[in-house]
């Protein structure tokens, strides 16, 4: 299985999953909004200049994701980090 690096933000419940590998810079052309009626919250997909998934945000991140997976992950706020 391939590590995937996840960041969280506790203060904010905010986590992003990066799709893209650790040492690479890639950066944003496009971020499409998921609706916040159909997913309960908010869900901000990264898409790079070719169209390809980069990364996902969630918001309300401890209500849309397993525990373990926001214990696990780099802590962007100040508690754990």
């Amino acid at each position: 299985m391939t590590d995937v690096r996840v960041t969280y933000d506790k203060t904010a419940d905010a986590a992003y999953v990066y799709l893209t590998e650790p040492q690479a810079r890639v950066t944003s052309a496009r971020m499409y909004p998921c609706d916040p009626v159909d997913v309960d919250g908010m869900i901000n997909l990264d898409f790079d200049e070719q169209g390809r998934l980069i990364g996902i945000e969630v918001l309300a991140a401890s209500s849309k994701l397993p525990e373990y997976l926001l214990q696990s992950a780099e802590r962007l706020d100040t508690e754990g980090g």
